[in-house]
């Protein structure tokens, strides 16, 4: 039987087209997809992100701890309430999981991890606390709900529904986030647009998610967070990095630090020995149609794969992250054109520079 979030009757009672998603009886959309992700570019949608899980790390060691297990390094969060976005690397350098890690309090953090991978990563977390004999512990924290509301609305809104929160929001600044009580609110979001995710008792969800909707807040499912993810280029788990492939060739080379030489996490050494022989790059589709996952991009270094592609509503043409060979030491050039294998048709595309729409204004043309 698949897993239900604390909002699946909400769902169900609002008419939602229910799918199975690792797992999870998720809404796929609430009546039109792409309605709600022009909401979402132009005022404010909402999404049930129930299914991600959040753990605590708490303990002595669970700074020590989180910098060998992260590529990025959390000592740069220096006070409470800072956020940044990582990934969890294997020996190999490939990506276990992307991930967000949240200081909340001295020995005390928050690590959001993907719905698909909760289980795996959890096993990962515990053998390394285990190898390390690290004096850190976790706890799933799935008495948790979580809401995205995003949108150029939609930090106005969320005050609207719940005004208690405006004075500990107010000024909060992206990738940071604030305790409210029981609740977490995060300037964050897989959207590409401006916004907060809200992790609440499960207990106060379905209320809370009428009241955002009775601020204006519209219902979206897993079909628009795609669309919108994707336009502002943001790595899918499983699709445009996995475990066999490094964050280097996966367009995150910017959440890899190196700075502290003497800060050997997992993954390092295989990161540093190895030149990325692949970039991953968004694609414009010259001709008509769709671009896939999967499909084959012909380039004159050699053959890449496209990793994620959709129509994308918002530019009103097809678009794509595909895993290019690089030149030499160079990635591919921005301008370059590229064939894509299309049912057996080799058709046009042109290599952009990513990402492709950010905060509701159109990067490319």
């Amino acid at each position: 039987m698949p897993l239900r979030t604390p909002l699946f009757d909400t769902h169900s009672s609002s008419g939602a087209k229910l799918v199975d998603f690792g797992g999870w009886e998720m809404p796929l959309h609430y009546g039109s997809q792409v309605d709600e992700h022009h909401q979402v570019r132009k005022a404010a949608g909402m999404f049930d992100v129930s299914h991600m899980l959040g753990v605590d790390i708490t303990g002595p060691d669970a700074l020590a701890y989180l910098r060998t297990l992260l590529a990025n390094d959390v000592a740069k969060l220096d006070a409470p309430g800072r956020a940044l976005y990582s990934c969890m690397l294997n020996e190999r350098g490939g990506v276990v999981d992307d991930l967000i890690v949240t200081l909340l309090a001295p020995q005390r953090f928050r690590v959001v991890v993907n719905a698909s991978t909760a289980d795996k990563d959890l096993a990962w977390m515990n053998a390394r606390i285990a190898a390390a004999g690290a004096n850190a512990q976790l706890l799933p924290r799935r008495d948790l709900a979580m809401i995205a509301i995003q949108g150029p609305a939609a930090r106005a809104a969320v005050w609207s529904a719940w005004p208690e929160s405006l004075p500990a929001t107010e000024n909060l600044k992206p990738f940071h986030a604030a305790e409210i009580g029981e609740r977490l609110v995060s300037r964050t979001g897989y959207t590409g647009e401006d916004g907060f995710e809200i992790a609440l008792p499960a207990g106060d969800a379905a209320a809370f998610w009428k009241a955002l909707r009775a601020a204006g807040v519209a219902p979206c499912g897993l079909g628009a967070r795609d669309t919108l993810r994707l336009e502002a280029a943001m790595n899918l788990y499983g699709n445009d990095m996995d475990e066999s492939t490094s964050p280097l060739e996966s367009g995150l080379a910017w959440t890899v630090d190196l700075k502290d030489a003497a800060r050997d996490f997992i993954g390092r050494r295989a990161l540093t020995a190895n030149t990325p022989k692949r970039a991953l790059v968004g694609l414009r589709f010259l001709d008509r149609g769709v671009l896939r996952a999967h499909m084959k991009v012909v380039t004159p270094a050699g053959d890449g794969e496209i990793t994620s592609g959709t129509f994308s509503p918002t530019l009103g043409f097809s678009i794509a992250l595909a895993r290019l060979p690089r030149v030499g030491d160079a990635d591919p050039r921005p301008g370059s054109d590229v064939e894509v294998d299309v049912r057996g048709k080799l058709l046009p595309a042109r290599i952009v520079k990513a990402p492709f729409v950010r905060h509701g204004k159109a990067l490319i043309s």
